[in-house]
C-alpha cells in the first residue's frame, strides 16, 4: 500500500515550510533513520529522516517549493514487496495525491463510501479500530496488520504480537519505535501525538492578495498609489510579527534602568583575552551572559515564567541572546549558563550564532530560555527598550559603554558608563524584584572579579 511522507511540523509555530532539497531521488530505496530532504522553516533548516522503509517512488513537491502547509504530502513511498503498479489510479491534485473516484454517476453517500474505501494513504486507522470493523486481506476475514518489514522483524525477535502493538505510523502503521517502546500498555491514538496546525486566517495568503491588501491598507492612511514597492512577508517575519504583537498586547511590562562602570569588566576582558588559548576570544557580551545567568541564579524569584496555573520558577539560567540574521532575528540559547564558564560560553555562543546566520539552529536551541539579553552597543545605541520574549519574564536591552562624567568621592571624574533597561513581566516580576535583581548584575558588572567566585 502506499505510503505518504507528509511535511512535517519542526516547530510549534510552523504554519509551512520550504522544501529545499532532496537528499533521495525516485526510485532511492530508503531505510528507517534515512534522511529524506532539507526542510526551511521560519527560522532554520533542518533534516528530516525516515521512519518507513520502502522505495520513494514519487516526489510531489519538488525542491525549492515554498509555502508547503505543514501535513501536506510531499512524496509517496512503496512498501518492500510493491512496485510502480500500486500507484495505478494515483493522481496529484490541488490538496494532494489521492484515488481517482469511478467515472460513472454514483449517489454522494457511494462515493464518499468508495473514496474512504479506494484511498487508504488518505486515512489514519488504528489497528484496533481495523479489527471492530472487519476488515480484512482474505476470505477468512482475518484482520491485515499494517506494519513495516523492520517493525515485523523486531516484533518477532522479541516474541510480540503484532496485534497487542497500536501503530504510531503514517495511516496508523506500526513502525520500528513502536516495537521498541512496547511495553504491554495501549498506546496513544495517532491523533493524539500528532497534532495538526491550526490554520491563521493572517497567513498562507498569495501575493496577489498581499499586494492588494497592503496597498488598500496603505491608501486608507493616504499614502499615495505607486510610490513605494510592497514585499510580501516571509514566514520568519509572519511569526515576529504575530509573536510580539501578542506579547505586546498581553504582557503588562515596565522598564527599570540603571548604569553600570565598566572600566574593571573591560581591563579584565583584555587581561583574560590575553591568557586565553587560542581560538578563544572573549567578548563583552560573553560576560554579560555570565553575569545574567549568575544573578538569576543569586535571585531566584526573577528566574521565572507566567502560566495561567502559577509562576514557573526555573532551575536554570537558560540565557537567550538576540542574534540579527537576514530576514529578522533569533535568539539562540546558552543552555544552564550560570554552570558555564566564560570560555565555554564564548565558544558556545560562537557557534550559535554562526549556525544561526546560517540558519542551520535545531528547534531546542532557540526555542524555550528563562531569560533574554538584546545588545545593540555595538551600533552605537545609547539607550533602548525591549519586548519581552515569552515565555521569559525578563528582556534586558544593553546599550553602547561610552566615556561620560561621573561623581566619584564627591569629585567629577570620567568613566566608560553602559546604560541597560531591564524590561519585566509585571505578572511575575514586581517593580522591587527587579530593582534588586538589577543591583545583584550591577555588582558583578563594576565588579567583575566576582563571577569568577
Amino acid at each position: 500500500m502506499p505510503i505518504e511522507i507528509l511535511m512535517p511540523a519542526l516547530s510549534p509555530t510552523m504554519e509551512e515550510g520550504t522544501l529545499s532539497k532532496w537528499l533521495k531521488k525516485e526510485g532511492d530505496t530508503v531505510s528507517s533513520g534515512d534522511l529524506l530532504a532539507e526542510i526551511e522553516t521560519d527560522k532554520a533548516t533542518m533534516e528530516i529522516e525516515a521512519v518507513e522503509e520502502g522505495t520513494l517512488a514519487k516526489i510531489l513537491v519538488a525542491e525549492g517549493s515554498s509555502g508547503v502547509k505543514v501535513n501536506a504530502p510531499i512524496a509517496i513511498l512503496l512498501e518492500e514487496d510493491e512496485d510502480a503498479s500500486a500507484l495505478d489510479g494515483f493522481e496529484t491534485g490541488n490538496s494532494g495525491p489521492s484515488f481517482e473516484t469511478p467515472p460513472e454517476a454514483a449517489p454522494q453517500d457511494e462515493v464518499k463510501s468508495q473514496s474512504n474505501s479506494n484511498n487508504k494513504t488518505k486515512t489514519s486507522p488504528h489497528p484496533e479500530a481495523a479489527r471492530e470493523r472487519g476488515d480484512s486481506k482474505g476470505e477468512g476475514g482475518e484482520a491485515r496488520i499494517k506494519a513495516s518489514p523492520l517493525a515485523k522483524r523486531l516484533a518477532a525477535d522479541a516474541g510480540y504480537d503484532l496485534s497487542s502493538i497500536a501503530g504510531t505510523g503514517p495511516n496508523g502503521r506500526i513502525v520500528k519505535r513502536d516495537v521498541e517502546s512496547h511495553d504491554g500498555a495501549k498506546a496513544a491514538p495517532r491523533s493524539a501525538q500528532k497534532p495538526v496546525a491550526k490554520a491563521d486566517p493572517d497567513a498562507g495568503t498569495d501575493v496577489g492578495a498581499v499586494r492588494s491588501g497592503g496597498a488598500s491598507y496603505l491608501e486608507k492612511l493616504g499614502v499615495l498609489a505607486g510610490t513605494y514597492d510592497l514585499t510580501p512577508l516571509d514566514g520568519m517575519r509572519k511569526v515576529i510579527a504575530k509573536r510580539l504583537v501578542s506579547s505586546n498586547v498581553d504582557v503588562p511590562d515596565f522598564p527599570l534602568v540603571i548604569d553600570c562602570e565598566i572600566d574593571a569588566l573591560l581591563a579584565m576582558r583584555k587581561e583574560l583575552n590575553g591568557q586565553a588559548p587560542e581560538g578563544v576570544k572573549i567578548s563583552v557580551n560573553d560576560m554579560l551572559i555570565r553575569a545574567c545567568a549568575l544573578s538569576l541564579k543569586h535571585y531566584p524569584e526573577a528566574n521565572a515564567s507566567y502560566t495561567p496555573d502559577g509562576i514557573a520558577y526555573h532551575h536554570h539560567a537558560d540565557v537567550a541572546v538576540a542574534v540579527a540574521i537576514d530576514g529578522g532575528l533569533i535568539t539562540p540559547i546558552v543552555r544552564g549558563a550560570e554552570n558555564k564558564g566564560l570560555s565555554t560560553i564564548s565558544s558556545e555562543m560562537k557557534d550559535l550564532a554562526g549556525r544561526a546566520r546560517e540558519r542551520k539552529l535545531k528547534p531546542q536551541e532557540y526555542q524555550g530560555g528563562t531569560f533574554s539579553i538584546s545588545n545593540l552597543g555595538m551600533f552605537g545605541i545609547k539607550e533602548f527598550g525591549s519586548i519581552i520574549n515569552e515565555p521569559h519574564g525578563m528582556i534586558m536591552s544593553v546599550g553602547a559603554g561610552a566615556p561620560r562624567p561621573v561623581v566619584k568621592d564627591g569629585e567629577l571624574a570620567i568613566a566608560t558608563v553602559m546604560t541597560v533597561t531591564l524590561t519585566c513581566d509585571h505578572r511575575v516580576v514586581d517593580g522591587a524584584i527587579g530593582a534588586q535583581w538589577l543591583q545583584v548584575f550591577k555588582r558583578y558588572i563594576e565588579q567583575p572579579i566576582t563571577m569568577m567566585l
